[in-house]
């Protein structure tokens, strides 16, 4: 079953003709100084997994994108982009989780206002199932790609018209020569090892399941046959290759996935002379449960994970006679900094005052991870008082018989007192854990290393989302660049990496009681509670005053949501604000500056989540009921 878009006109999209058919475009000549166009889809109740095809086409200079609008909410989820121009006709694929939840899907496009560029769609279909699965019996192949090689390539076959000499087989879906099945032929091979690869659309979000689908192979003189998986970074997997020579119908074959990330399936084939026989595939599918009853369970990284709030979670150390270790808790001041995670919360800490003796070799163990799996871990350290630092915290892979198998991370020079953050991905056939040290040869030469906010998760740091790329509802600031001039003021570097960029008020090019302002987007309005979330940094004997403010709609008075006065601490602290609104509205970060220079105010890693703020964990809480 196909269900169509009942198409709701916003803004610029037009629809002109397009042969025997129709097509909807905005174009530059029509944008006339706006910077979008918006098509929005009726509500949506899709309970099963389903598959969003697009076909569109860009021309000139232009963006795509597909958002994702859930009933209730005050944001859009991107679910997928394109901003590369073509002469013709693409195809998307985008995969739909199933929810309970309903919501609507916006397509927005952005021709660049010079002439001639244009975005334009001409067919949105949403069929259920996965958007890797077809069977081959549609024009667009269910976006199924051909990479093109002059001699070998994948063709749709089963067709009344074919060569009546021809050994290809009947189609499997429909089991008679009327359907359709993809094929690759080795009578056009001229040279060894000529390949053809047929690929999948890139999923949109993550799949673990089976994926089945049916096979026939021929081999007059030989071919090789397999199927890859290829990540976002192009980088492939084996799965699976055929254990026959060759099939006399086809055969069924189911293969287990276990993908965190998005990726493409890829057929592909390998010919060594023309006369190499062939290889038909037929009715692709997919279920979101394994094939396999021996298929290990989905592996949970996040038992690695600790911020120490509560304790260490399952990290440990070797000796508890002799700790280097320590969980402290720092009040911060204008002297020294707080935590990574709350500002006043807890971390970890080598070389304490109860560790201050002339040398140590502190480790820190984590949990036993299983084998076999690309982990992405990452936490944040902090240096005072080194003076040589090429000891002060390394990062070993352990197997289970405490044996090293590799120093994977060390410490180059760094910047002092400033939470850092680390990015590291690695892999190991065996069970494994991570092993923080930090060694002190000499007690002069040492100083304080600091440990928060580990997080292990599944894949590349690479492709799973990380803090440079904040989601719907988050802003951490870091495609911008900021800092503060002003000496004693200001943070030495921003919360989410301590490299990356945040937002500040310069207080030296500013009079006494001055204002700044800083202005979300229009958010919508919901019937319940919204916890904003924030980083500040108010550090300076002349710092002013830092509020928080909710707008409206079009009220031109501002209520007041949360403030602080004056110098808090050398620290970022996390600020956590509950409020209610049901209608368009906006959230205003204020600075008013202070009586000197020294007056620089800060704010990072900005997040709206839905729903009320975690009791009870957080300092700066407030709670506004706005319904008026």
């Amino acid at each position: 079953m196909i269900y169509d878009f009942n198409i709701k006109l916003h803004y610029l999209f037009m629809p002109l003709s397009f042969f025997t058919g129709r097509f909807i475009t905005a174009d530059s000549s029509f944008i006339d100084g706006r910077e979008k166009a918006v098509l929005v889809s009726p509500v949506l109740e899709l309970l099963d997994w389903s598959c969003l095809r697009l076909v569109y086409q860009i021309t000139g200079d232009g963006s795509l994108q597909l958002h994702l609008r859930p009933d209730g909410d005050n944001f859009d989820y991107t679910l997928w982009s394109a901003d590369k121009p073509s002469d013709s006709w693409l195809i998307a694929s985008i995969d739909l989780r199933n929810t309970s939840n309903a919501y609507q899907l916006l397509l927005e496009g952005r021709p660049s206002e010079e002439a001639g560029n244009s975005v334009a769609i001409f067919e949105i279909h949403i069929v259920p199932g996965y958007c890797i699965e077809c069977n081959f019996e549609e024009h667009h192949l269910c976006g199924y790609s051909n990479h093109w090689n002059p001699n070998v390539n994948w063709y749709v076959g089963g067709s009344l018209a074919r060569d009546p000499q021809s050994n290809l087989p009947d189609d499997h879906t429909i089991n008679n020569q009327r359907g359709h099945y993809m094929y690759v032929d080795s009578v056009y091979a001229k040279r060894f090892q000529e390949v053809a690869k047929l690929t999948s659309p890139m999923t949109t979000t993550p799949v673990s399941g089976c994926l089945s689908f049916y096979y026939q192979r021929d081999q007059e003189r030989g071919n090789i046959f397999s199927v890859f998986t290829r990540d976002t970074l192009g980088h492939y997997e084996e799965i699976w290759r055929p254990e026959v020579y060759a099939t006399t119908s086809w055969r069924l074959v189911n293969v287990d996935i276990k993908a965190p990330h998005p990726l493409e399936v890829v057929y592909e084939v390998a010919f060594n002379s023309a006369r190499g026989g062939y290889v038909a595939i037929d009715d692709i599918s997919f279920s979101p449960e394994f094939c396999h009853t021996e298929t290990e369970p989905v592996v949970d990284p996040s038992i690695a994970n600790c911020d120490f709030e509560e304790g260490l979670c399952q990290y440990y150390q070797e000796r508890v006679e002799s700790k280097v270790w320590n969980r402290v808790s720092v009040k911060p001041n204008a002297y020294r900094i707080g935590d990574h995670t709350t500002g006043t919360g807890s971390f970890l800490l080598a070389n304490t005052r109860f560790t201050s003796r002339p040398g140590y070799v502190g480790r820190l163990h984590g949990p036993f991870l299983p084998g076999n799996h690309k982990y992405c871990l990452r936490f944040h350290y902090a240096l005072h008082g080194f003076r040589k630092v090429e000891n002060a915290l390394v990062l070993y892979i352990y197997d289970q018989h405490n044996v090293a198998q590799e120093k994977v991370w060390s410490l180059a020079d760094t910047t002092r007192d400033v939470w850092t953050g680390v990015d590291l991905t690695y892999m190991k056939p065996m069970v494994t854990k991570v092993v923080f040290v930090s060694i002190c040869k000499n007690f002069w030469d040492c100083g304080q290393v600091a440990l928060d906010d580990i997080t292990v998760t599944i894949g590349d740091c690479r492709i799973t989302a990380g803090p440079l790329r904040p989601l719907p509802g988050q802003c951490n600031f870091e495609t911008g660049d900021w800092q503060t001039p002003t000496s004693y003021t200001g943070p030495r570097g921003d919360h989410t990496t301590g490299v990356g960029y945040f937002m500040y008020v310069e207080a030296s090019l500013m009079r006494p009681g001055h204002t700044a302002r800083l202005l979300s987007s229009d958010l919508r309005g919901s019937a319940g509670p919204q916890c904003l979330v924030f980083y500040y940094h108010m550090y300076g004997s002349g710092t002013g005053l830092l509020s928080v403010l909710l707008r409206r709609g079009d009220s031109e008075q501002d209520t007041l949501l949360w403030r602080r006065r004056g110098e808090q601490s050398i620290s970022w602290m996390r600020a956590t604000v509950d409020y209610e609104c049901d209608r368009r509205h906006q959230i205003i970060f204020e600075a008013i500056r202070g009586p000197s220079i020294r007056s620089d105010i800060a704010i990072d890693d900005i997040v709206f989540k839905k729903g009320p703020c975690t009791a009870g964990r957080f300092s700066g809480q407030a709670v506004i009921v706005n319904k008026n």
